[in-house]
C-alpha cells in the first residue's frame, strides 16, 4: 500500500487495495473476488489497476492460465467490467523476481508480460510496464543488493517469524515495496495518465 504515499493528500484520491495474496487472474474471478471488489469499490471515474502474472504460473488447474489464451481472457473480462462502470482500466505487466544466472537477471515470468503487452495495444488500455521497470531497477542495483534489501532474502536467526531464515525471490520486503510503488508511480507519469497530476514521483 505503498504507493498511497505518492498520492498528494489535498487531491482527495483514495487508494483503495482489493488484490488478495496467492491468487491468479483466474481464481481471483473464479472465487468471486472480482464481485466483491466492482460491489465494495468500484465506481464511474475510478482508475483500476490491473496486475496478474506470478500466480498464473502456477501449475495448480485452479489458478494455472496460458498466457496468450486463458490470461488475456480474464484480463479482458477486468477490462471491460471497469469500462462497462466509466471506469479507467490500467494494465501493469508483473513485477520482476529475484532470478538470476550468472550475475545477470532472468526473465522469469514467460510470456506473460508479452501476452499483457500484446492485450493492451489490441484493447487500447494504458499500460505500466513494471516488468521492464523492475527488471532494469534490478538490474541497477545488483544481484546482492536486491536480493538482501528488496526481496525476502532474511538470513537465520535474526527475525522470529523466520528462525531459520528464508530465500523469496518473488515476495518483497518494505523497501522492496516501497521501490516498486515509486516506479508505479513514474510509469503513470510515462503513460500520460490524467491522474499525474496528483501523483508524486
Amino acid at each position: 500500500m505503498f504507493f498511497a504515499n505518492h498520492i498528494n493528500p489535498a487531491s482527495g484520491l483514495v487508494v483503495r487495495n482489493a488484490a488478495a495474496a496467492g491468487r491468479s487472474s483466474k481464481s481471483f474471478y473464479d472465487q468471486k473476488l472480482w464481485d466483491a471488489a466492482k460491489s465494495n469499490y468500484l465506481s464511474a471515474g475510478d482508475y483500476v489497476f490491473i496486475q496478474f502474472g506470478h500466480n498464473d504460473q502456477k501449475k495448480d488447474s485452479a489458478r494455472h492460465t496460458d498466457p496468450f489464451t486463458t490470461y488475456q481472457e480474464y484480463l479482458t473480462i477486468y477490462v471491460k467490467d471497469t469500462r462497462a462502470a466509466m471506469a479507467n482500466p490500467v494494465l501493469l505487466t508483473p513485477i520482476s523476481r529475484a532470478v538470476w544466472h550468472d550475475g545477470t537477471l532472468e526473465q522469469s515470468l514467460g510470456d506473460y508480460p508479452a501476452a499483457m503487452r500484446q492485450l493492451a495495444a489490441k484493447l487500447n488500455v494504458p499500460l505500466i510496464d513494471m516488468n521492464v521497470d523492475t527488471m532494469a531497477l534490478f538490474s541497477k542495483l545488483g544481484e546482492e543488493f536486491t536480493q538482501n534489501n528488496l526481496f525476502m532474502f532474511l538470513p537465520a536467526g535474526k527475525y522470529p517469524n523466520y528462525p531459520n531464515g528464508i530465500k523469496d525471490k518473488t515476495h518483497l520486503q518494505e523497501a522492496g515495496a516501497k521501490q516498486v510503488a515509486a516506479l508505479v508511480a513514474q510509469g503513470i507519469a510515462k503513460a500520460n495518465l490524467p491522474i499525474k497530476a496528483y501523483v508524486q514521483n
